[in-house]
């Protein structure tokens, strides 16, 4: 199916034009959303979002780029406001989550991890990495996501945050600058933990 026949079929209320369209793009969006987010839960909260938000502007679209470009920076832009709002929630969260805080009964101990059981340590340098993209700029860190998670081309990246080809360049290459940065110093201070 064409974008254009998505586009009317979507202003014509087309039942199974918008399940086509919802099962075509609805791992993409929560793929996407997630990276922002961190947390599934939130990720597939955000995808009705972004389906309503399709649904709704769907005649707003001015078919400059394809549908999916479009989709993905409705998605992109949802996660951001979504990161921005929760901010302090999701700082809270991190906190928790790192110290695994207990509930008060006996159960809920987080048992050590065995000499021979690498998952806590992969966990460990998950949460290190997360954190480093999460300290990006915005722009940095959107242009980092979709090229490095969602493996898009400098080009679709160029029409989903609507910049120049030398602007996403640049910003991919200070991510990688930054991350770089703030990785060393982290992976230097987890080793100096153990």
């Amino acid at each position: 199916m064409t974008d254009q026949e998505l586009i009317t079929g979507i202003l014509n209320n087309d039942k199974p034009v918008i399940q086509f369209l919802v099962n075509k793009y609805h791992k993409q969006v929560i793929t996407t959303a997630f990276h922002f987010v961190h947390d599934m839960d939130d990720a597939e909260d955000l995808a009705q979002d972004v389906c309503i938000e399709i649904l709704e502007s769907i005649g707003q679209f001015k078919k400059t780029s394809s549908l999916s470009t479009w989709i993905y920076r409705v998605t992109v832009n949802k996660s951001l406001n979504f990161v921005r709002k929760n901010k302090r929630k999701q700082l809270v969260k991190q906190f928790e989550t790192f110290f695994h805080k207990a509930d008060g009964n006996a159960s809920s101990k987080i048992s050590e991890p065995s000499v021979n059981d690498n998952s806590y340590e992969d966990k460990e340098r998950k949460q290190i990495l997360d954190n480093a993209i999460n300290s990006l700029p915005e722009n940095q860190k959107t242009a980092f996501i979709l090229s490095k998670y969602e493996e898009l081309s400098y080009k679709e990246i160029t029409e989903i945050m609507n910049l120049s080809l030398a602007s996403v360049e640049s910003l991919l290459q200070r991510a990688k600058q930054n991350l770089q940065k703030k990785l060393i110093v982290q992976f230097s201070e987890y080793s100096n933990k153990k």
